[in-house]
């Protein structure tokens, strides 16, 4: 069965330092469930101008006329990227999608909620999402564009929190909570996945906890890892596998990102196809 999947938030184009590459999470995490064979839509919105009109060969979203493409400059260090996030951008006017009543999966984060008009759109679109629907928060923190009440907001809305181990501290200091079993109590959530680098991952679902040791690789850069993970894990929970072949899928993605450049390099076929096989 072909899943319907939306994500909702920005869509920019990476100015790395070997030219620009199109990136955003949420259009990251479109673009790798897309190659794992959902059927994706990218709620976002460009600027009437070449960058955004470049977006549209690949996504279907809003245009502004007054507002300019979303760009970020990122710069990486030891392959880790370090960001800087203009603003005053067209997907900080987000308007909402009625389609997303009829997701599967929707997943959004923080970032795109820093402007109150595409916060107030992100949020709607979330409510209005079907009971069983997958409302997955990848949380994403960038720079000073969050805050306590916009994560708890969020963490509300959610039944799936998505995060790495640099934001999990945040967390935990931003809610008096230790660890994610606590994080998912206090927000009644179906299901925790922790991704922690070289170190591996962590997926908690229904009181059931699964670590991964993560897989050896070297890495290019990690641009678009976490959002290959979120998809993955996403794609797994909606298929009912068990928390382990989530995992393990979910880091063999992140892990074939790692050693490729920019975030949305073509996944190989192989990833596709192991949502293709029967539920044993």
């Amino acid at each position: 069965m072909t899943r319907r999947v939306f994500a909702l938030g920005e869509v920019v184009w990476d100015l790395l330092p070997s030219g620009p590459v199109l990136g955003g999470a949420p259009a990251n995490f479109a673009c790798h469930a897309r190659a794992l064979g959902a059927d994706t839509t990218l709620v976002s919105r460009v600027g009437d101008d070449d960058l955004g009109r470049e977006i549209l060969r690949h996504f279907a979203v809003q245009v502004d006329a007054q507002r300019p493409t979303g760009t970020v400059t990122v710069e990486l260090a030891n392959g880790q990227p370090h960001y800087t996030i203009h603003e005053g951008v067209a997907w900080d006017a987000i308007e909402p999608d009625e389609r997303v009543r009829a997701a599967d999966a929707v997943c959004f984060g923080s970032l795109a909620q820093r402007s109150r008009v595409s916060r107030t759109s992100i949020q709607q679109m979330v409510v209005a999402t079907r009971s069983d629907a997958l409302r997955v928060f990848d949380i994403n923190l960038r720079q000073a564009f969050y805050s306590r009440e916009v994560i708890e907001q969020s963490l509300t809305l959610a039944n799936v929190l998505k995060l790495n181990d640099a934001e999990l501290p945040v967390l935990e200091e931003m809610f008096a909570l230790h660890g994610i079993e606590s994080i998912a109590a206090r927000f009644d959530l179906r299901a925790v996945a922790l991704t922690r680098g070289g170190a591996g991952s962590v997926l908690w679902a229904d009181g059931e906890r699964v670590e991964h040791p993560g897989i050896a690789t070297t890495v290019r850069d990690t641009i678009g890892a976490g959002d290959s993970f979120t998809a993955a894990l996403a794609l797994g929970l909606l298929a009912g596998w068990p928390l382990g072949e989530i995992v393990q899928l979910a880091s063999e993605v992140a892990a074939f990102v790692c050693t490729q450049a920019g975030a949305t390099p073509p996944l190989p076929e192989a990833f596709r196809r192991r949502f293709e096989r029967p539920l044993c």
